[in-house]
């Protein structure tokens, strides 16, 4: 299983519009951050986690000519936006885009894309076929998914774990049978939005902390502001099997 970091920025991207901060201005490319999402391929397969805003720019980068699947972890703007763009996948494909989504992010789906939903409505429309999650395992792309039910200030997201690798974004506050869900995955993604406290995320020093309970084999972190500070400076001061991704970041996964 290949999985490719398709953004790894917060809600605003970096750079941020109109911000002057040595982050913004870097000619690192490291430090511009799309839309937090990742990409997974397994076998034949490709599943994308999240369609934030840049979707469209994401699968262009990549060269993903088709899609299997989409899977939500919440209906925030910065992780769905994008889903109007899977008409390219439709087109092509000449087939609905399967979406893996809980009660609330198929609310949000229909609600904000409703002409999707309108058969008045010729032509020009997403069309999506909606698979219903919850809390309970499912198999897609030929692995076992387990949902990992996480807390974003007051709205449940959903992690997920497939086999050994599992994947938390925009949380701050892990129960502990959730923790009991990611026990021995031996590679983490989790969101790490900036230095000092949130009331919505966790910051760099809580997601050690973590990090430190989970012990898995390496992490990575993702859904970062700019106000993370410079990628090469995050980079030589993080602990030893911890890493900042960036967008395009590509690891296998055993």
């Amino acid at each position: 299983m290949k999985i490719t970091f398709l953004g790894t920025g917060t809600s605003q991207g970096v750079p941020v519009i109109g911000c002057e901060c040595d982050v913004c201005k870097s000619e690192d490319d490291r430090n511009s951050r799309l839309r937090t999402s990742i990409l997974l391929q397994i076998g034949e397969k490709s599943i994308v986690v999240d369609t934030g805003p840049d979707f469209r720019q994401q699968m262009l980068r990549e060269g993903i000519k088709e899609l299997d699947a989409i899977v939500f972890t919440h209906e925030h703007k910065d992780h769905l936006a994008g889903l109007d763009d899977i008409r390219a996948y439709n087109y092509w494909q000449k087939r609905p885009m399967d979406i893996y989504a809980n009660n609330d992010v198929e609310k949000a789906i229909r609600r904000d894309f409703h002409y999707s939903f309108d058969t008045s409505v010729q032509g020009g429309v997403p069309l999506m076929n909606i698979i219903n999650i919850h809390r309970e395992s499912f198999e897609l792309g030929g692995k076992i998914w387990t949902p990992l039910p996480v807390m974003h200030a007051d709205l449940e997201v959903l992690g997920f774990r497939i086999g050994a690798f599992a994947y938390v974004t925009d949380v701050n506050f892990i129960s502990e049978e959730t923790y009991e869900k990611i026990k021995g995955v031996k590679t983490l993604v989790i969101s790490a939005l900036r230095r000092f406290k949130h009331p919505s995320h966790y910051s760099l020093p809580e997601v050690l902390d973590v990090i430190e309970k989970i012990s898995p084999n390496a992490a990575y972190l993702t859904h970062m502001s700019h106000l993370i500070g410079l990628h090469e400076e995050l980079e030589e001061e993080l602990p030893a099997g911890i890493y900042p991704a960036f967008d395009g970041l590509k690891i296998e996964i055993k």
